[in-house]
């Protein structure tokens, strides 16, 4: 008999012919169901996340290092510019001398002299020279002593012989004495005719000295011929090369990177290696060839570009290249240099994968354990879900099926999950028992409502609290601020100062710094303090206090000697800083100004010197003095440094606040900048040049946070 609309046998659909498969795929539990498109979804996203990171990472290696290789070669390239620049304007400015009368060939000593000048003002000069056909030969440089200045004379005209007299220098470049006497004979040596059949200017070398066979040098001269095409003299320079390995030594590019120049036959001419540019063959100096090379980057680096173009000469212009040296691999860039009267060199740039990929290696492992970590958070997590989802619902259910008695019949038609099975068959049932539930929920929302109006009032009553704390703060660090400024010496004491323009700056930090200067006039002198106290806060604006006031007692009571003086102020710091439980320190440098000399003693940072024309002198402090307030005696640290000032010199000071400032991008403002700066601006008034440092330091910042006082003191001798 068929079944009569309206049953309740009408509702159900028949069973599938394979029942046994239904029951095995066709329903699932709500909890499988919820954990694993959760746990393969984590799993993907994690997994592919890794990847990307990985391959970025590789990615971004090639294009640093491409960068990074760029850059160091255009700055070496410009560093081989700028200082082989110098032998052509030297033997130009001696050729124009000679030719125009400016300077007499004749008179030698007066050469010397003027040749003895010409180095003083060209540091990378090694020697000058001036020569005659006739024999005559005139040079000044380091002959006999790699830092100490000779002249050399052969005279066959004025002595009748073809002995070179080899003169001690004293400081103004007058001979003193003689050091040598040798025959020689200048005519016979390679430059000299070399330079002679270019008839024009011309580079000679690089050559090893046999002296001293660690100095490779270059020489570059010219030729002088009167109205009849007759030459009448040579005029040369000879540069140390060893200076432009000492260059590429202070380059960093990376831990282990090599940076290294060779002529095209493959000689070097310098590198960053600290290996001798000459190797011993028989007991004989010989220049190293870079494939021959003891170290193992510059050595395989060249075999490599030798096997890769065959010959150094092929490389017409800048490559970017890899290789793999003993299974790391190794970034190359190889870039040729050239100047218009011959020289053609490489500069090569070799820097190993292995120094930028150590960060890319540990980033893989920790995204691996980071996968794992997620993959097992995400099982967790997608169990805990589960339980709290099926829970109530089998509650619900067990419940309603517990309480119906039939009075409400409902035909929803069961769908594939087991839960929800059971829960649609009770559903029908709970109809009469939703208003007690109703009920009970709204018993629940109000007692979690005033549970959050408890804890809304005790984190407001937290909130106060913590509002009236930081207002007291900010009051503490506004009145240490007004201190700190109250006690510096101000423009107008300064303007009184007659020998020196001197200008002060300080501006402070968001937080109470440490920073501390005075000017004060003493016993006919003028005594000059500029110091910092480690971190921030009120506990430094009151140690800064204590050195000022601590400094002027000791001028008070005319405490004139260094050593008694910076012993005297250490251990008064020292005392308070144990009596208050205090861990500050102070590095602090004073200045005795007196007729043009200035007295350094303490340990500060780097005092500048910057001289009339610009220049710029570094004066290290770390061996003047010692940490005041660290130990109880620092007698033996104090040391004392003489700096005489001429017109137009003069003095900077400064803390770390300005060369530690940092920008957005977390680059700190550095010293070269600051001299840079001071050199560009030095012809005007101390006041513009402190403006100027300002506006430079400011513009570094940006929008950053200042982090520390800003100090500068700026003194120019009148």
């Amino acid at each position: 008999m068929p079944p009569q609309p309206g049953s309740p046998s009408a509702i159900f659909v028949p069973p599938p012919k394979n029942a046994r498969l239904r029951r095995l795929w066709g329903k699932r539990s709500l909890r499988v169901v919820l954990i694993v498109p959760f746990v393969l979804q984590v799993l993907g996203a994690v997994g592919l996340v890794g990847y990307l990171s990985f391959k970025n990472g590789q990615k971004a290696v090639n294009d640093l290092a491409a960068q990074l290789q760029r850059e160091v070669s255009d700055r070496v390239n410009q560093h081989l510019d700028s200082y082989l620049a110098a032998a052509y304007e030297v033997t130009e400015q001696n050729a124009f001398a000679i030719t125009h009368g400016i300077i007499d060939p004749n008179d030698s000593e007066g050469l010397g002299r003027f040749f003895w000048k010409q180095m003083k003002l060209f540091k990378t000069i090694g020697y000058v020279i001036y020569a005659t056909p006739s024999g005559d030969y005139i040079g000044t440089g380091y002959d006999l002593y790699p830092d100490r200045p000779q002249t050399d004379e052969v005279l066959p005209r004025r002595y009748g012989d073809k002995l070179n007299r080899t003169y001690n220098l004293d400081e103004q470049g007058n001979r003193i004495g003689i050091a040598e006497v040798i025959k020689y004979d200048y005519r016979s040596e390679d430059g000299y005719k070399a330079i002679v059949r270019a008839k024009g200017p011309a580079w000679v070398g690089p050559i090893l000295w046999v002296e001293s066979p660690d100095i490779i040098s270059i020489g570059f001269g010219t030729s002088i011929y009167d109205k009849n095409n007759r030459l009448i003299a040579l005029i040369g320079v000879d540069q140390r090369l060893s200076q432009i390995s000492d260059f590429l030594k202070q380059i960093q590019v990376s831990p282990s990177a090599k940076i290294f120049i060779l002529e095209r036959n493959g000689l070097m001419i310098a590198s960053s290696s600290s290996e001798p540019p000459y190797r011993l063959v028989k007991g004989i100096a010989e220049r190293l060839k870079a494939i021959d090379s003891k170290d193992p980057l510059i050595q395989g680096t060249a075999a490599f570009l030798m096997k890769q173009f065959g010959d150094f000469k092929k490389i017409a212009n800048r490559q970017q290249l890899d290789f793999q040296l003993k299974g790391q691999r190794q970034f190359v860039q190889v870039t040729p240099w050239r100047d218009q009267y011959g020289l053609d060199w490489l500069v090569v740039v070799a820097v190993p994968e292995s120094d930028f990929m150590a960060q890319i290696n540990a980033n893989t492992r920790n995204t691996i354990v980071l996968c794992l970590i997620a993959f097992i958070v995400a099982i967790a997590l997608g169990i805990l879900t589960a339980r709290r989802i099926t829970r109530p619902i089998e509650r619900i259910t067990q419940a309603s099926e517990d309480m119906a008695d039939g009075s409400l019949e409902q035909a929803i038609e069961p769908g594939n999950i087991v839960e929800l099975e059971k829960l649609s068959n009770s559903f029908n049932r709970m109809a009469g028992q939703l208003e007690d539930l109703i009920t009970g929920l709204e018993d629940k929302v109000k007692e979690r409502t005033a549970e959050l109006a408890d804890a809304n009032a005790e984190i407001s009553a937290l909130n106060e609290q913590l509002q009236a704390e930081n207002v007291r703060m900010a009051a503490e660090l506004s009145v240490a601020r007004k201190i700190q400024q109250m006690i510096l010496p101000k423009d107008e004491e300064l303007r009184q100062i007659q020998e020196l323009d001197i200008v002060g700056l300080m501006k402070p930090a968001d937080e109470v710094g440490g920073d501390y200067y005075d000017v004060l006039r003493h016993d006919g002198g003028i005594k000059i303090g500029i110091g910092d106290v480690t971190g921030h806060g009120l506990e430094s604006g009151v140690m800064m206090l204590m050195t000022q006031t601590a400094i002027r007692v000791l001028l008070q009571h005319q405490e004139t000697d260094s050593t008694k003086f910076f012993s005297t102020l250490n251990r008064v710091l020292y005392d308070n800083a144990q009596r208050t439980n205090s861990q500050k320190t102070l590095s602090l440098a004073m200045l005795d100004y007196q007729a043009g000399c200035i007295k350094l003693s303490g340990q500060h940072e780097e005092m500048i010197v910057v001289r009339s024309s610009g220049q710029i002198e570094r004066i290290n402090t770390d061996n003047l003095g010692f940490p005041l307030g660290l130990v109880t005696d620092i007698d033996e640290f104090i040391q004392q440094t003489q700096v005489q000032l001429q017109r137009g010199d003069g003095v900077v000071l400064y803390t770390d606040g300005i060369i530690e400032a940092k920008n957005s991008q977390r680059q700190e403002y550095g010293l070269e900048r600051l001299c840079d700066v001071l050199s560009q601006h030095w012809q005007r008034s101390v006041d513009e040049i402190r403006q100027a440092v300002l506006a430079d330091v400011l513009l570094h910042i940006g929008d950053s946070k200042i982090l520390d006082d800003i100090t500068l003191l700026i003194l120019k001798q009148k």
